[in-house]
């Protein structure tokens, strides 16, 4: 679907020279840390538009999730048609939906636009109650995996989800895990968290058949809030964007280790990955504006308005 007719040739190159458009449906998340907000920074951030549909709201901090409230599945049906009726979505990107109701309501969606990919990304839900946790992962394992394209998780959460009987001395390898998850459909499974030696962290873009892409990044001595979301915004964003998914999962882990090391902790919680880390500035040069002089450029009114 083209959003406006194209009446001629630089009609064409108009259209061809718009930013890739991700269909997100996400909860919102108040810290800023993962949800909503991190989708739309960090698929802006490598180059694609975000359409943002709404499945809840976390009652949450930078320090933990307290409590979510879902959104009807009523109303995530409906933001999500309205916009794919008059915007054409590259790929889809699936974050907490918040309800297996939710859940089947993103299903009918995506199955109706079957050429689309889908991202998923599973979150650690510890934070949730067990009938919760039950009922949304049977939801997600048999609505959404079989429409998945690639999975996103950290190792040990997708470990305990799909291999819950596992009984060997070693770890799942990623490939047991994309096998686990091409049961339900799943052809590509990138499994993230992965404990390596060195202080190392792995990240591997698996298949059942074999690896696609490996890389490893130094282990930071931090906790984070919003790590998945980022990642899996990202590659959202450079699959829609043209790119092949080996070259969108190198290009989306570079991403994140980038802003991982540009964290910052913006309360009394956990550090919050900076998705616009290259936008801020990396010098100190005499010519920038000090700080008595932006007092004077945004010298604004005190909040004194009587009603």
């Amino acid at each position: 679907m083209s959003p406006l007719p194209i009446e001629d040739a630089s009609d064409v190159d108009a259209q061809s020279a718009q930013p890739a458009c991700v269909l997100v449906f996400n909860a919102n998340d108040p810290s800023g840390a993962g949800g909503l907000a991190c989708d739309i920074n960090a698929i802006a951030s490598v180059g694609a538009h975000a359409l943002p549909v709404v499945t809840g709201a976390y009652t949450r901090d930078t320090a933990e999730i307290v409590d979510h409230h879902a959104m009807s599945d009523d109303a995530v049906r409906e933001q999500g048609r309205t916009i794919l009726e008059d915007v054409s979505a590259q790929v889809f990107k699936i974050g907490f939906c918040g309800s297996p109701e939710n859940l089947s309501a993103i299903a009918e969606i995506t199955s109706d636009y079957a050429d689309v990919p889908v991202i998923a990304y599973m979150p650690d839900l510890s934070w949730w109650s067990e009938v919760q946790i039950d009922l949304y992962l049977d939801a997600f394992r048999e609505l959404i995996l079989p429409q998945t394209t690639v999975l996103v998780g950290n190792h040990s959460t997708l470990w305990r989800w799909l291999l819950p009987d596992w009984n060997s001395d070693k770890y799942p390898t990623p490939r047991d895990i994309a096998r686990a998850a091409n049961e339900m459909g799943v052809p590509y499974t990138l499994v993230t968290g992965i404990i390596a030696p060195e202080q190392q962290i792995e990240n591997v873009l698996a298949s059942p058949q074999s690896v696609l892409y490996s890389e490893r990044f130094e282990h930071f001595e931090a906790t984070f809030a919003g790590a998945g979301d980022t990642l899996s915004a990202a590659l959202a964003a450079l699959l829609a964007s043209g790119s092949d998914l080996a070259e969108s999962a190198k290009e989306a882990l570079g991403y994140l280790d980038r802003c991982l090391e540009a964290g910052f902790r913006p309360g009394m919680g956990h550090i919050v990955p900076d998705r616009l880390f290259w936008a801020q500035s990396e010098s100190d040069d005499e010519d920038d504006v000090d700080d008595a002089q932006l007092d004077t450029l945004f010298d604004l009114p005190a909040h004194d308005t009587k009603h």
